[in-house]
């Protein structure tokens, strides 16, 4: 009976440990784009603030960014590659301190998977050069897309309509 019980806690053990739990997720530092610098390129072009943000994941402080009550016709873009990310059309007030989309021009966001704070969120990146821009979740408005792509100011420049 012993040895019996000590087989059921082996096999428990080694069957915990599977090859889906060794599957290493994909970040934005490995995927390639189509703009690539190195990390002293990015942090010449950028300003503190945005370097933090796009290269290395950071969240600037809810409610300081200028961009959040801008009610402007115009494209949000890639503070770091000018890549056309959302329309002003799709932005909405979330109520969160950060600007909030209910979609991003299609094809030019690319999505991943953040477990930094130990539950999986849809991370977003400019598709260009992989800059962190924010998250998208699933409590957007409901008439539209549902979807709120709640993202850095730091990470956009507006561009207006002329």
């Amino acid at each position: 009976m012993k040895h019996f019980m000590l087989s059921l806690v082996c096999m428990a053990l080694f069957s915990c440990n599977t090859k889906a739990q060794n599957k290493k997720e994909t970040t934005s530092q490995e995927t390639q784009f189509p703009i690539t610098k190195t990390d002293a390129e990015w942090k010449a072009q950028l300003t503190p603030d945005e370097y933090a943000v796009l290269r290395h994941e950071a969240t600037e402080r809810p409610f300081s960014s200028n961009l959040l009550e801008n009610k402007q016709k115009g494209t949000y873009v890639c503070a770091a590659c000018g890549n056309p990310l959302f329309r002003s059309e799709y932005k909405f007030n979330s109520g969160t301190g950060w600007p909030s989309f209910d979609r991003a021009i299609k094809g030019n966001v690319a999505y991943g998977v953040d477990n930094k704070i130990g539950v999986p969120r849809d991370e977003e990146h400019c598709a260009r050069c992989g800059s962190h821009l924010g998250h998208v979740f699933d409590d957007g408005p409901s008439n539209t897309t549902g979807k709120r792509h709640c993202i850095n100011g730091v990470a956009l420049n507006f561009v207006p309509d002329k």
